[in-house]
């Protein structure tokens, strides 16, 4: 169950011209020519470059479409470049009942460098997926889903039938591709001059724009669109929220959500790490910067790249991700100073964000999978951390031991692991049912600073946005062992055993379900209190729950909901991926728990700890 759950868990451009430039009908003479059409059905789509037949499901009542292109093959010169619009291919219908190709993949730095299988892969992979409910009249909200995956893995075929279904078929769902590691987020500055840095979240703007364009087409409603992701795909979700200095208001969606938002190292396009791996990926993809001097050529080394054969890139991008500091990727957004104007932690403090709501969450466990598992000193920490933060001083290494104190300098290994409350007894800082001590500080400090922090942030810059009509909304996933991406599945449907019951995912799915349909994630009594065996809880069933009145999240009212469950027999479960065994819950005879709680003491006082990492923002930079 675990290693299929752990699938899910990998982690998961600059351009010159202005944003109405940029932004203008890109897909123009396709809707034209689809205006002239009149061959739309249900099943048959008309979207003026291409027709489209996609499959009816009757068990879920969803018109599926899969493998619809939403830009232009981003191979040969176009690599590098923004996304254009698709082709014209109007000969026939084309079967949209198979997914594309997944873009090219690079995995992150581990202990060892792995065999990347990209069989299934292809530069060719600017696609969308949309399902559709057929049983329902509309025009239907609509839900973007924006994998995650360090920005270097995964892909768009996550099956969004079970949360549309657990809703009522009440809205639309599109999952989107974008171009991933050294293909959609190499940088440097003769990268700039030639071509785009970030390219990958242009494909996502890109596609966001298509929905605008199209959606209607699918009985959806253009005006009422959720863009949602999570740890690379909620990190995305953020940079959306602050793309051109968060001035494009609701022009491309009304909500967001953001699960887990990554937040790694965010430097500017032509700084000295991100031009390092530039270099270095040229060099394995054999265009060494040694044949830039003395030649005519303004560009060579990407002149070469483009020249390079697919094969050979792909290669040299999965190379050079795996060579970093363990748990990092090496090709990530930067800032380019047009889409991507600064740092996430200044930014969203000054509230320039996109859209008008956010439902903004973090798990309780999110930096096992990302901090080596072997800290079981102070100086061990302080050797990681040195590794982590390469531009810190003693001092600002000093300030993190400060604000993240240990009660012992090594770690006991007879220690008991188990979950922490949140508001009572031992706190993240020091435990949790993967770790004490000084892994366990480790572990805080790198969920905190790359997966809180950032959820924190997000929901701090959405209250009362737009002069009081937006509204943030807080949560946190914290059924046991609530490892970083054990909530997908929670709010997706379940595949195979989970560590929650059914009850838990029905209300995890109805949170998002009403706030993609309502603006606001509040859900019924009856689901947020669940069943037990298939009964109603008459144990809590005359307690009045948090989540069905959930309160906007605030400066002065920082409240958040911590769901999780009770009752659930517990079992030890070894995870090979971490090298240790963790006790989760079984989901058996589990009852939901779901508390209102003060987010900015939680754990500690993990408020007071991101209000620090903010303002280190311009050394770790974040």
């Amino acid at each position: 169950m675990l290693t299929s759950i752990l699938s899910i868990v990998i982690l998961a451009a600059s351009v010159t011209a202005r944003p109405s430039q940029y932004d203008s009908q890109p897909f123009a003479k396709a809707l034209k020519a689809r205006q002239a059409s009149t061959n739309t059905t249900g099943l048959e789509v008309d979207l003026g470059y291409a027709i489209y037949q996609g499959s009816a499901n009757s068990t879920t009542n969803l018109n599926v479409f899969r493998g619809i292109r939403f830009a232009a093959p981003p191979t040969g010169t176009l690599r590098w470049q923004a996304p254009r619009a698709p082709p014209v291919d109007r000969g026939a219908p084309i079967p949209a009942t198979s997914y594309a190709p997944q873009c090219p993949q690079g995995p992150d730095a581990s202990y060892s460098i792995v065999s990347v299988n990209n069989s299934q892969s292809n530069e060719d992979c600017l696609f969308v997926n949309v399902y559709s409910p057929n049983n329902v009249t509309g025009p239907l909200p609509v839900l973007v889903w924006i994998h995650g995956g360090g920005y270097g893995a995964g892909n768009g075929q996550q099956d969004l039938s079970t949360i549309i279904n657990t809703n009522n078929n009440q809205f639309i769902g599109v999952t989107i591709q974008y171009r991933l590691a050294a293909f959609g987020f190499l940088s440097s500055d003769e990268l700039y001059r030639n071509g785009v840095v970030n390219a990958g979240l242009l494909d996502q703007h890109f596609a966001l724009q298509w929905v605008q364009s199209y959606i209607s087409q699918f009985n959806g409603d253009p005006t009422r669109v959720t863009i949602s992701g999570e740890s690379a795909g909620g990190g995305s979700v953020m940079l959306q929220s602050m793309a051109y200095g968060g001035t494009l208001g609701e022009y491309l969606f009304t909500n967001a959500i953001a699960a887990s938002p990554y937040l790694p190292m965010q430097y500017s396009y032509s700084d000295w790490v991100p031009s390092q791996s530039y270099y270095a990926f040229a060099t394995a993809a054999g265009c060494p910067p040694t044949m830039a001097y003395g030649s005519n050529n303004s560009s060579p080394i990407f002149q070469c790249l483009l020249n390079q054969p697919t094969a050979r890139l792909i290669n040299a991008s999965a190379t050079i991700s795996q060579s970093g500091t363990y748990g990092t990727w090496a090709f990530l957004p930067v800032t380019d100073g047009t889409f991507v104007q600064d740092i996430p932690s200044r930014q969203l403090l000054a509230k320039k964000v996109n859209g008008l709501n956010i439902l903004s969450g973090n798990n309780a466990n999110e930096g096992t999978a990302f901090v080596p598992q072997n800290i079981n000193t102070e100086d061990r920490l302080v050797s990681w951390l040195r590794l982590t933060f390469p531009l810190f001083s003693n001092n600002d290494i000093a300030k993190i031991l400060l604000y993240y104190p240990s009660s012992n300098s090594t770690d006991d290994p007879a220690a008991p692991h188990f979950a922490t409350t949140g508001d009572s007894g031992p706190t993240a800082l020091n435990q949790s049912s993967l770790g004490t001590g000084q892994q366990q500080r480790a572990n805080n400090i790198y969920a905190e600073t790359t997966f809180v922090c950032p959820s924190y942030w997000l929901a701090e810059a959405y209250s009362d946005n737009d002069f009081g009509r937006g509204k943030a909304y807080k949560y946190q996933y914290s059924v046991v062992p609530a490892l970083h991406g054990f909530d997908v599945p929670g709010y997706f449907g379940p595949v195979g055993a989970t560590p929650y019951s059914a009850s838990f995912s029905r209300a995890f799915q109805q949170i998002w379900g009403n706030f993609i349909i309502n603006n606001n994630p509040s859900i019924p009594q009856s689901v947020a209190i669940g069943t037990v065996n298939g009964s109603a809880n008459a144990t809590i069933s005359a307690t009045s729950n948090p989540a069905t009145d959930w309160p906007p999240f605030s400066i002065y009212n920082p409240y958040q909901i911590d769901l999780n469950q009770t009752g659930s027999s517990l079992i030890s479960v070894p995870i090979p991926a971490y090298g240790v065994n963790v006790t989760e819950q079984s989901g058996i005879g589990a009852v939901n728990n779901f508390r209102l709680v003060n987010a900015y003491t939680w754990e500690g006082g993990r408020g007071v700890r991101c209000d620090f990492w903010r303002s280190m923002g311009s050394k770790v930079p974040e």
